[in-house]
């Protein structure tokens, strides 16, 4: 028995350049980067250093404020350089792959016999701890503290997000193995999210709370779903995981064997073909993008690892980040429109109907582009965030309190449960363009440091 979560507020935003489902081996990158930034409040502690030769699996980095959270390497090979910055940061590992990869072998784990310290152990020093984010804060789970209960959305709704109940097809096991040890760390339930009408491969699993959700965007964001079924407040934590990272832990339990294996979409109304790759975390982007991938009369377009309203902008001889099964690449919006400010707009989306006829086409497939059409001002009351805003929350008053860094106020608007991809919509509908995911982030790092 399943139950239902309904979400009216929202606004599903229809791109062209949705993913076939089909899916395509990538060309074999011949380098792997991690990016610590890809953890957040993370301070890394290097253990591979310059000419160090790894195996998929071995520990590149430690947390240093929390020795025993370890980051693994993606792949086997040799770590070539080690990128700093500023007071000698570490900003990123580079790996050069072996064509045949090798693994450290963690043994195969009997989850018969285990107990919640020993599989906590096991995530642990295999180096997928790193997998299980924790709200408050959207950072990774404290090992040390237990969960009220954990949460997996198998529900993509994001624009040209993809297609999880396609790229998760015959991991039943995996799955299965991950839910069940996820059981185990916690004293409440393992809530899963599934589309109302889908046929998620999470559906059928033992163990879980199965939740079916409908509605736009963003009813697929994790954060959406733990508002409406058990809301954080103060002094509790839960935990969070992305399906296809289940995978990854689920393999590591059945065989021993840290697989950081991705399907990633590759999406966008500038791919000639859009469709699926197997790729492994940290991979060049490149071996994905222009072997096959973008359109030859697009000139100039912007590469973004993770979807369109929350993605990270890369490089186009970038890699892939640690959490992103999605390549979107889009034209750049840095051309200059005349009299674009006065005149009828056909081709851009809207929630205003001022000048504005997305309303006429409700399943119109648009060709944006990154152009914020307009410049950063002052808020402005118009009612649009609240529109598209689905939490209990109040997003204006929120993001108010953390631009002046009033901490009793930001908990008491419900700081705790929110994370920068809940404000993604509300910043795409912003008339005042100003930057909601930024904002969110800073005053979750300003409560982690001061409250912790």
């Amino acid at each position: 028995m399943s139950n239902d979560i309904r979400i009216k507020k929202g606004l599903d935003i229809k791109l062209k350049g949705e993913a076939e489902k089909t899916v395509e081996e990538a060309v074999i990158s011949n380098y792997c980067t991690v990016r610590p930034e890809d953890f957040h409040s993370i301070i890394p502690k290097l253990v591979a250093k310059e000419g160090t030769t790894v195996k998929a699996g071995s520990t590149l980095f430690y947390n240093k404020s929390h020795e025993a959270v370890k980051f693994a390497s993606p792949v086997s090979g040799k770590v070539i350089e080690v990128l700093r910055g500023p007071k000698r940061r570490i900003d990123a590992i580079k790996i050069e792959a072996d064509k045949t990869q090798s693994y450290e072998d963690f043994g195969a784990f009997n989850l018969d016999k285990a107990d919640a310290e020993s599989l906590k152990a096991h995530l642990l020093a295999s180096g997928c701890w790193p997998f299980i984010k924790q709200r408050p804060y959207d950072v990774i789970a404290n090992p040390d503290k237990s969960p009220k209960a954990i949460f997996i959305s198998a529900y993509a709704t994001a624009p040209l997000a993809a297609d999880l109940d396609f790229t998760l097809q015959g991991k039943e096991a995996e799955l299965q193995a991950a839910v069940t040890v996820l059981g185990m760390l916690t004293s409440g339930k393992v809530h899963v999210s599934v589309g109302k009408n889908s046929n998620s491969p999470l559906a059928g699993l033992s163990g879980i709370t199965l939740h079916k959700v409908s509605g736009p965007h963003p009813s697929g964001n994790v954060g959406t779903q733990i508002n409406k079924i058990d809301p954080v407040n103060k002094g509790e934590v839960v935990w969070t995981v992305n399906p296809q990272d289940l995978v990854i832990i689920g393999e590591l339990l059945l065989t021993g064997k840290f697989n950081a294996q991705r399907i990633v979409a590759l999406v966008g109304s500038s791919v000639d073909k859009p469709r699926y790759f197997k790729t492994k975390i940290g991979s060049e982007v490149s071996t994905i993008i222009y072997d096959k991938g973008i359109k030859k009369d697009s000139l100039h377009d912007r590469v973004i690892s993770g979807n369109v309203l929350s993605g990270k902008e890369i490089e186009p001889d970038g890699a892939l980040d640690y959490y992103s099964n999605v390549i979107s690449v889009i034209p750049e919006g840095d051309d200059y429109e005349l009299f674009g400010w006065n005149k009828p707009v056909f081709n851009k989306i809207s929630t205003s109907r001022a000048l504005t006829f997305s309303w006429l086409t409700p399943n119109k497939k648009y060709e944006l582009n990154t152009n914020t059409n307009g410049e950063h001002r002052a808020f402005v009351l118009t009612g649009n965030y609240e529109e598209v805003f689905p939490l209990d929350i109040f997003p204006m008053q929120i993001l108010k309190a953390c631009m002046y860094q009033d901490l009793d106020e930001m908990e008491a608007l419900g700081m705790y449960e929110v994370a920068p991809e809940d404000f993604a919509l509300t910043e795409f509908v912003c008339v005042s363009k100003q930057p909601h995911q930024k904002i969110i982030r800073q005053g979750l790092d300003l409560m982690l440091k001061e409250i912790g």
